[in-house]
């Protein structure tokens, strides 16, 4: 009489040490890490006590449920019609900012002179090439996000003192965040002027007094107000005794045709801003970082503040900016530049691949993102499928929106180049 545990399919499980020493495992532990690799290992071997899975598909279970690098991370498919878009990382990296990355991972002379030997200016290729691209700034300095910009000139020149800013301008920046709370923090005392929808030049002169740090502009680029409104040009404000100082927000080095009311670093300086602050990671096109120029010798105050060590950028940040600033044109321009007859014709070339699929090529309206240009659409295409394409989709990380009970990708955020990855994960939807 046999005995009935030998017929257990569990004991045909292979043993954790017998797969981990699989040439595939083997190799995909050199470069993901042997922990995570036997973590896959020991869950697969799990499913296939409790039935869920065959015990001779344990390996095939562990390599496909490994992950392509060792980050948690998930590259996606941008397919939202929003081209900076925060939740998915804002601005994708031009292929030379991610080739610059990839360089500056190991060892690198970011603070160190090759030809002499000696300590050097730390990132100044990523400086140079910033003031490169603001000839109007009389010096130029980064940070890890704009956020820490703002901060860093409340730190350095108002702590203790007043900053004047407008009702209107008190805005909340994503999460929870808030201006005026990040200003208050630094130990500078806001002083608000005006009202929600209007303020003008004589509020703030009424304001203006020997505490008075500066004056702050902030842009509202994540919303509108509209109807009997007023606000006080940067020029107007210059003659008040005090600096002014803007934040532009959304990273516009210089106008744009396509966004004639985004306001922009160059423009705010030559109107007389003392300083400017930016995002390098929105309308750049760049990593997150906050970008500031203005007045040499308030730039060095900013520059030689305690603070401005826990802020500065690490040199893969450095590196991706001077990349992004003189290479080729970053993916965040290409997207907003692109035609949108070309964009319809792509999306009919998509649905006419998708055989057997309802799938439709149809007008779509994308948007810039990022706290940036709100209220501007941009004329797009997409490819229009059934709702439950949605949730599929992102289980192979491609991410569309829904409207009106329907699918829409947007193919003003994907690079036309991945067409054939955006077909492929639609048919394994089906």
């Amino acid at each position: 009489m046999s005995d009935p545990r030998n017929d257990d399919p569990r004991r045909r499980i292979a043993r954790t040490d017998a797969l981990l020493a699989h040439p595939a495992l083997v190799k995909t532990a050199a470069e993901l890490g042997h922990e995570l690799v036997k973590a896959r290992v020991v869950a697969a071997q799990e499913r296939a006590r409790r039935g869920e899975i065959a015990p001779e598909a344990v390996l095939d279970d562990v390599l496909a449920s490994l992950p392509r690098t060792a980050s948690s991370l998930h590259p996606v498919l941008n397919a939202t019609g929003v081209v900076v878009h925060t939740n998915l990382g804002r601005a994708p990296l031009s292929d030379a900012a991610v080739a610059a990355v990839a360089d500056a991972a190991g060892s690198t002379d970011v603070e160190f002179d090759l030809a002499t030997g000696a300590r050097a200016r730390r990132g100044r290729g990523a400086l140079e090439a910033l003031a490169s691209a603001v000839p109007a700034a009389g010096a130029v300095h980064v940070v890890n996000n704009n956020a820490a910009a703002l901060l860093l000139c409340a730190l350095a020149l108002a702590q203790g003192r007043e900053i004047v800013i407008s009702r209107g301008e008190l805005v909340e920046i994503g999460d929870g965040f808030r201006i005026p709370e990040l200003l208050a923090s630094t130990g500078a005392r806001l002083r608000e002027v005006g009202t929600t929808n209007r303020t003008h030049r004589a509020d703030y002169a009424a304001a203006i007094g020997p505490d008075t740090a500066f004056v702050l502009k902030v842009h509202p680029s994540n919303f509108e107000v509209r109807g009997f409104t007023s606000a006080v040009a940067i020029g107007d404000l210059t003659g008040l005794g005090v600096p002014v100082i803007v934040d532009v927000g959304s990273g516009l080095l210089a106008p744009h045709p396509l966004l004639p009311d985004e306001p922009d670093v160059a423009t705010a300086l030559h109107a007389g801003a003392a300083l400017v602050t930016a995002s390098g990671d929105k309308l750049l096109g760049g990593p997150q970082a906050g970008l500031l120029f203005g007045e040499a010798s308030l730039v060095e105050r900013l520059r030689r503040h305690p603070s401005a060590r826990a802020l500065r950028v690490d040199k893969l940040t450095l590196a991706a900016l001077e990349a992004t600033l003189r290479g080729p044109t970053p993916p965040v321009l290409k997207a907003l530049e692109a035609d949108a007859g070309q964009l319809m014709a792509r999306a009919e070339r998509i649905a006419a691949a998708l055989t057997g699929i309802d799938a439709v090529a149809v007008e779509s309206a994308a948007a810039v993102g990022g706290g940036g240009a709100p209220g501007v659409e941009l004329p797009s295409a997409a490819v229009s499928l059934p709702e439950s394409f949605a949730a599929a989709l992102r289980a192979r990380a491609v991410v569309g929106r829904v409207e009106r009970g329907r699918c829409l990708l947007d193919l003003r955020t994907i690079p036309e180049d991945r067409d054939g990855d955006l077909i492929e994960a639609v048919r394994r939807c089906t």
